[in-house]
């Protein structure tokens, strides 16, 4: 068949593509920005089409002669009333749908009872089913829980939350029962729903597990090797409190966690086995998806993760970003290297993580912290991978705005900051050396904006010159080579 997936730059978008065309299915990812599938290993198997569903005049031909649509778009970290949102994006893609010739749409929710009062969350994900299926087009829904997987937002959630807090002073939820399921057994069920009869059908999923969340963590703690957690319940952690709480601990904004938290009340388990009767899947346990999970992260085996689907991207450029108009302050530091341009690229490409920043790392460390206080993502992003970096990849509060392998790379920063920042590195050959250029860009916003960049003038002297030393010296150092600290030529704008 030929397959549109809605959302292809998302966690789960992203691993249902590649499982598609290996079924033989003729693919066309819908994106808002298409150059964000650059790098990915299945690209040049699919095509790929601009399709925003926020643009509802885009996606009529994005949809164009496909037989069935995946639609695996949620708001939420987005706009405020991410409800709202979601509401106005599935009626735009269903009567989209409707005027492609689109045979079937198929939808990934969230379960829970609606006889429940359910979260803004889940309540939201049961509407964008029914405004789906209130169209002409035949809707299978698929509704899950809690899903297992490396890089998913609520294995990270969980992850953290058991290796940072041996002890943690636990609300309410903790005790709330759910149905996990792994990322593999979802995306075999988004598969074998294309051989479903067609209609409107409502499928519940999840793993043979039953759990409170406080035996996900002893399950967790257990496979990843870690002590018994203590857990000590107080009824009064309201869901805002959990969700700064889990802002700063984990790799979580505080947009994403609090919707997340406060679904968490609501018991999530499956009551219609119809799904698990009907389709060929058979779940594997809890235990089984968090040790694929972990040994998938430990490995960097992350085939995609629940940041690259930022409501925020970052806006690809080329060369140095220009404006017409406006004000933008830039700091640039060159230096000069015999070391080969390979080299001088792993040595930048490499930057965050593990890494760190080459230079004063704890004072982006402490950067960082202030950034999860404000809500922020934070450094807990860490990288997908500890040297291989791809466009719109993360790297702790900052995603690959542009990159040229070998050559340049350009990082826009997604840290709470009154303004637009981006850092960035290009080699050039003068001479038959290579000069490797540094610069940060900011462009501010307001009075603050202007204070900000001023305040923080002393500190670039020292971090970005020792950072671009540093990065010079690791380069060489790689090569075999063993010179002189690099000279650094300093333009601050």
């Amino acid at each position: 068949m030929k397959i549109a997936v809605a959302g292809a730059t998302g966690y789960i978008g992203g691993r249902l593509v590649p499982r598609l065309v290996e079924e033989g299915h003729e693919v066309v990812c819908l994106a808002r920005n298409p150059r964000k599938l650059d790098g990915r290993p299945w690209r040049e198997k699919v095509e790929v089409r601009y399709g925003d569903v926020g643009k509802p005049e885009s996606l009529a031909a994005a949809l164009a002669g496909c037989e069935v649509a995946y639609y695996l778009v949620h708001s939420m970290g987005g706009p405020a009333n991410f409800a709202a949102a979601d509401r106005e994006a599935a009626k735009a893609f269903a009567d989209a749908c409707a005027a492609s010739d689109v045979q079937r749409i198929v939808y990934l929710g969230g379960l829970g009872s609606a006889e429940d009062d359910l979260s803004e969350h889940l309540s939201s994900r049961h509407e964008t089913g029914e405004v789906l299926a209130a169209g002409p087009v035949p809707v299978t829904e698929l509704r899950a829980a809690v899903i297992i997987g490396s890089g998913s937002v609520s294995f990270e959630m969980l992850r953290y939350l058991t290796e940072v807090l041996p002890v943690m002073v636990t609300p309410t939820w903790v005790s709330t029962r759910c149905q996990p399921i792994a990322i593999r057994d979802v995306l075999a069920y988004l598969v074998a729903v294309l051989d479903d009869d067609p209609g409107n059908h409502v499928y519940e999923i999840g793993g043979p597990d039953v759990v409170e969340y406080r035996e996900m963590m002893q399950v967790y703690a257990k496979a990843a090797g870690l002590p018994k957690r203590v857990l000590v319940p107080v009824p009064v952690l309201t869901p805002r409190l959990s969700a700064h709480w889990i802002g700063l601990v984990t790799p979580l904004p505080t947009g994403v966690a609090k919707p997340l938290v406060d679904s968490l009340r609501n018991e999530v388990i499956v009551h219609d086995h119809t799904a698990g009767e009907k389709f060929p899947v058979r779940p594997i346990p809890l235990r089984r998806a968090v040790e694929l999970a972990l040994a998938r992260s430990e490995s960097f085996d992350v085939e995609t993760s629940w940041s690259d689907a930022s409501t925020t991207p970052a806006q690809p450029f080329e060369g140095d970003p220009k404006w017409a108009g406006g004000t933008l302050f830039t700091d640039r530091q060159e230096a000069t290297s015999q070391a080969s341009a390979t080299d001088l690229y792993w040595a930048f490409a490499r930057i965050g993580g593990k890494v760190g920043y080459y230079s004063l790392d704890w004072a982006w460390r402490v950067r960082g912290l202030i950034d999860k206080v404000f809500g922020g993502v934070g450094l807990r992003r860490g990288r997908r991978h500890p040297e291989q970096v791809r466009l719109h990849d993360t790297i702790d509060f900052w995603r690959v705005a542009a990159i040229e392998p070998g050559r340049m790379l350009q990082l826009a920063a997604e840290m709470k900051v009154p303004g637009e920042a981006w850092l960035g590195w290009k080699i050039e050959e003068v001479d038959g050396s290579q000069r490797v250029v540094q610069t940060a860009w900011f462009r501010p916003r307001g009075l603050f904006g202007r204070l900000y960049w001023y305040a923080m003038l002393p500190f670039h002297h020292f971090i970005f010159r020792g950072m671009l030393e540093a990065i010079v010296a690791a380069g060489e150092s790689r090569g075999g080579r063993n010179t002189a600290p690099a000279d650094v030529k300093v333009t601050t704008t």
